[in-house]
């Protein structure tokens, strides 16, 4: 999760640096070009879906324990796992590291600020 955090945040910066005069294609092989403020968002995306629920209401995080976190007491638990697979999501290594994989909480504020209040599947966002 930090080495993450501080990717998008860098690619964030460089974007606003340079604004719309640089484009990459992202994702790789797609054919699609975007500024690096929008691969910083869509990176963002990626990282904040790991804590979303699906259509089953599943979190990838979860994998193969969803059946529990399904359940209602326990469907808006949250773990802040360690690691994540890079294939999967599923959290690996010590579930209840608050520290650096809480900064998911920050990237939801900045991909979500200055713009209407939502209600997001792991946050409420308010002004």
């Amino acid at each position: 999760m930090p080495i993450n955090y501080l990717i998008i945040q860098s690619i964030r910066k460089y974007g606003s640096f340079y604004g719309d005069s640089i484009r990459v294609e992202c994702p790789v092989g797609s054919g699609v070009y975007i500024t690096l403020e929008q691969v910083a968002d869509e990176l963002t995306r990626r990282v904040i879906s790991l804590f979303q629920k699906d259509e089953k209401r599943n979190r990838m995080q979860y994998s193969k324990y969803n059946w529990f976190y399904r359940k209602p007491e326990n469907e808006n638990l949250l773990l802040f796992y360690e690691y994540f697979h890079g294939d999967t999501g599923e959290g690996l290594g010590a579930s209840h590291q608050t520290g650096w994989t809480a900064l998911v909480a920050e990237l939801i504020r900045e991909q979500f600020a200055g713009k209407e209040p939502v209600t997001h599947p792991v946050l409420t966002l308010q002004e």
